[in-house]
């Protein structure tokens, strides 16, 4: 039987994506499994938005937890939108109102540098674990694909001249900053176990 573990997030997306990646060894929870809804992230950084989340999921189910907090990072906007991310246009922007509010902000400008960082907090009730994925890339000018989600359609993956939003899943999956911190968690649970 694949030991049980709850991703501390109410985000499908995220869910779908890292059951892409752990399913066959983890057998992953969310938060909508138990009717949750994802805590207030106040932290300062990624590590501390991605351990509230897994001290609430653990707190509140019992699961050892993993908590999952990505921001992207762009050169010319002195690392904004960063935590903010997923708020960058306001409290309960849209994805297209984040992407929309980045690319007017990026107008004209040459430097189009950026990085997704993804970081994962495992807890237990007793451990806590930090894992790192990044991803290098730069920002297009316009949004390009229908795939992925959040930024996805605005940034093209260093070596690549496509969108994350222009690649399968499967591709996604291979290379991206989510992967990464994933992989090596997983690296880690497996030695553990």
């Amino acid at each position: 039987m694949r030991p049980r573990l709850l991703l501390a997030t109410s985000n499908l997306h995220k869910v779908v994506e890292i059951r892409g990646i752990l399913g066959k060894c983890i057998e992953i929870l969310y938060f909508g499994d138990f009717l949750l809804e994802t805590p207030e992230e106040w932290g300062r950084t990624l590590r501390e938005n991605a351990l509230i989340k897994a001290r609430y999921g653990y707190e509140k189910t019992g699961y050892p937890s993993l908590g999952e907090d990505t921001g992207l990072f762009v050169d010319a906007l002195n690392g904004a939108p960063g935590i903010f991310s997923s708020r960058f246009a306001g409290k309960n922007a849209t994805d297209k109102e984040n992407r929309e509010k980045l690319l007017y902000l990026m107008k004209g400008e040459e430097n189009r540098k950026a990085s997704f960082v993804t970081v994962l907090a495992y807890y237990d009730g007793e451990r806590v674990e930090f894992f790192e994925g990044v991803l290098e890339g730069k920002i297009s000018r316009e949004e390009r694909g229908s795939f992925g989600f959040g930024y996805d359609p605005i940034f093209i993956p260093k070596g690549y001249n496509i969108t994350l939003a222009e690649m399968g899943m499967e591709e996604k999956n291979r290379i991206s900053h989510r992967y990464k911190a994933v992989r090596k968690f997983l690296k880690w649970y497996v030695s553990v176990l």
